[in-house]
């Protein structure tokens, strides 16, 4: 029998907790302090957690690592009140199974645990995963497996989804995988890029139109929303859409229904809806860009996929794969890395993130001839950049060309030290920090 542990100051919260737990035949303790909670997480064995965030002698998030690492490693359910707006988000970002918020219904609290007991069920028959295919999801680092553990959760349900990462760092890539581990797998994964979509065209290109609906159309159109009705919808940069638009697309998760332009008939759709961001939407709603209402219908189940900078032990796992990808697709025979290379390449930041690696490794694949990648062969592909360069730029001022240079020789420097920016600062004979500035503001990665 599965054994349930609440720990949350409120003695009728954790009574109400406690008989939800036992109703559907699990067996449940209390502790009111999170010094007594940690006691009998230690001492006990307890296959979740319902952990309050605001306790008289401590914050909750501040022992979660500690509870998920006791011997029984429980998976932790969040309890955040409204005091905690970004709770709930730190919450999922730190490992925890889910979040449910004060005033909680019986129903929002036993879903989650009926939820993570059968996941746990799961994994203790040795079932086959809930992931069964991350292909091109390459890394094993601790960062990385706290994401993929959302991954897991997210496809494991079927509510909608927000990305949060940088450019660059494959939010497409998890929303397919996402769709491809779901219920809805059969049905069609459709990408919207809302960065690319005219004003005048994105009503008619998501909704649909009728015949005769504007100028040119000559015929009735289904919109991208119908054709992800029974798979997902997947919107990248949801921060850039226009708030006419949030405003339909709040009615279709709402209401599971919308009208084409022309129409004044209701179509009906049954859709996933993943969206990704780059931006700071919290910034977007103050600035009132962006509709508060659709954030939180969006954000139920929150992914941040984490840069290449706070992963770095997962560099040479990217660049084996990818060395050996880009050799099938180019026919040419796997090369290797020497150590020193490999420490340039772990070293340097990647601003542009897995997607710049992967240009890297492909240019790699494609220049070289020896079969393996050594650190002389980064200066030789500056030089070539620098050859590229003349070549283009013989009518532009000078400036231009002086910013290009000292790009370049910042380049070479990094280079000579494995990336190492202090130690490329003291070789330029300039401060660590306004080396950093340089490297920013100059645009400085692996292949210029």
């Amino acid at each position: 029998m599965a054994q349930i542990l609440i720990i949350d100051d409120d003695e009728m919260m954790c009574a109400m907790i406690s008989q939800m737990v036992e109703r559907v035949g699990y067996r449940a303790d209390s502790a009111y302090t999170l010094a007594d909670g940690m006691e009998k997480v230690l001492a006990g064995s307890y296959d979740v957690v319902f952990l309050d965030i605001r306790l008289p002698d401590g914050n909750g998030l501040s022992r979660l690592a500690d509870i998920k690492d006791a011997h029984s490693a429980p998976d932790v359910i969040i309890i955040t009140g409204s005091e905690d707006p970004d709770g709930a988000e730190l919450a999922i970002k730190n490992g925890a199974w889910d979040y449910v918020q004060k005033p909680a219904s019986i129903k929002e609290m036993t879903l989650p645990l009926l939820r993570v007991l059968q996941y746990r069920e799961e994994k203790r028959m040795k079932k086959p995963p809930v992931l069964l295919n991350r292909d091109h999801i390459i890394g094993n680092s601790p960062r990385m497996k706290t994401c993929l553990d959302q991954l897991v959760r997210a496809a494991a349900s079927e509510a909608d989804v927000l990305i949060s990462g940088e450019t660059g760092t494959g939010k497409e890539l998890f929303a397919q995988t996402i769709h491809a581990n779901s219920s809805r797998s059969r049905g069609n994964f459709v990408v919207v890029d809302c960065t690319a979509l005219p004003e005048t065209l994105v009503e008619s290109v998501l909704f649909g139109h009728e015949k005769g609906a504007f100028t040119g159309a000559d015929r009735a159109r289904e919109g991208l929303i119908k054709q992800a009705d029974g798979g997902t919808l997947f919107l990248d940069e949801i921060g850039d859409m226009s708030l006419r638009i949030q405003d339909k697309l709040l009615g279709v998760i709402k209401e599971g229904k919308f009208e084409p332009l022309g129409s004044s008939d209701s179509v009906s759709t049954d859709v996933r809806i993943i969206a990704a961001t780059n931006k700071n939407l919290k910034d977007l709603i103050a600035k009132g860009k962006l509709r508060e209402d659709l954030y939180f219908k969006l954000n139920v189940i929150p992914l941040t996929i984490p840069p290449l900078r706070a992963r770095k032990e997962d560099i040479p796992l990217l660049i084996k794969h990818f060395l050996e990808y880009f050799a099938l697709e180019y026919a040419k025979k796997p090369k290797t890395m020497t150590p020193k290379a490999m420490s340039s390449f772990t070293n340097y930041s990647w601003p542009g993130n897995v997607s710049e690696l992967i240009n890297v490794i492909e240019r790699f694949v494609i220049m070289i001839q020896d079969d393996q990648i050594k650190a002389s062969h980064l200066p030789l592909l500056v030089e070539l950049r620098e050859a590229e360069f003349l070549k283009e730029t013989e009518d532009q001022s000078l400036q231009q060309a002086e910013l290009h240079f000292e790009r370049e020789f910042i380049r070479k420097s990094l280079i000579n030290h494995d990336w190492d920016v202090a130690k490329a600062a003291e070789n330029l004979k300039i401060g660590a920090e306004e080396l950093h500035v340089k490297i920013k503001t100059l645009g400085i990665s692996f292949l210029g």
